[in-house]
């Protein structure tokens, strides 16, 4: 691997804002290490895109965050791990550690979650890759799996955030036959956390409600730590670079970070 020192950032990649959940968890457990966010808002969503087009946009990002020496590079979309997670590795190479946001949560669910009825929602790029369901078969604890694919979801959080709105369009999604008698659901999809309260509200709190993002931050820590790469007395800086300004996205870093954040534009293609 490229020789990294602890003070190299992280950088954290999506579509849009939905990513800045992995990143207020990774800087919530690792407030010491330095952040880089790229959000392609030019191209979001990535549910409805093309497995190549996906892979095309992940492969130009990841080069950015090389660019910018970065020590550790989370793929924080659902969309972007299920058609690109292989590539990027590939691409990235012995350059910097590649994570994503489905195998953190493989050994929770076989360490929690044996025999219970488990959705998921998430884009229909993610749905149809059928990634999570392989990786829970593998396991062999008697989970049922069901997934749904809630395509307009991302899209209408990234405009609307938890506003009322969003709630009808939940109902149509939440109440689908696939989801019904379920212990625990599943948000694939990083930008779902952002309206965690209204989905448990939907199922009056009696479904368990996983937001994968601090299982992520922690493996992604205790990575770090395997390799010598924790950052024990950095300032925690953040850089936040948007491949098309937005407004949605501008609001969102304040909403997560209860700061004003520079957003720098960094067209993927000029």
């Amino acid at each position: 691997m490229t020789k990294h020192t602890a003070i190299h950032p992280i950088g954290i990649f999506d579509s849009g804002i939905g990513g800045l959940t992995v990143a207020r968890a990774v800087v919530n457990h690792l407030p010491s290490e330095n952040i880089i966010y790229f959000g392609d808002t030019a191209h979001m969503p990535y549910g409805d895109k093309s497995t190549s087009a996906i892979q095309a946009y992940s492969v130009k990002i990841a080069d950015m965050l090389l660019q910018q020496q970065c020590k550790l590079i989370v793929i924080a979309c659902y969309s972007a791990t299920s058609a690109a997670y292989e590539l990027v590795k590939e691409y990235v190479a012995d350059k910097a550690i590649v994570m994503d946001v489905i195998d953190p949560m493989v050994p929770y669910l076989h360490a929690n979650h044996a025999n219970h009825r488990i959705g998921l929602i998430g884009t229909r790029q993610t749905v149809n890759s059928n990634v999570y369901k392989k990786k829970i078969d593998k396991l062999n604890r008697n989970i049922q799996l069901s997934s749904l694919p809630t395509n307009l979801l991302a899209s209408a959080i990234e405009e609307f955030g938890d506003n009322k709105v969003i709630d009808s369009l939940l109902n149509e999604y939440l109440s689908h036959p696939t989801l019904k008698n379920l212990d625990v659901l599943i948000l694939a999809c990083t930008h779902y956390p952002v309206v965690k309260e209204n989905i448990a509200r939907y199922f009056k709190h009696e479904v368990e409600i996983i937001d994968p993002s601090d299982i992520v931050a922690l493996a992604i820590k205790k990575r770090l730590a395997q390799d010598n790469l924790l950052n024990p007395d950095g300032i925690g800086s953040k850089h936040f670079y948007v491949s098309d300004y937005t407004e949605s996205f501008s609001a969102g870093t304040k909403t997560f970070f209860a700061e004003d954040i520079n957003l720098e534009h960094y067209p993927l293609w000029d």
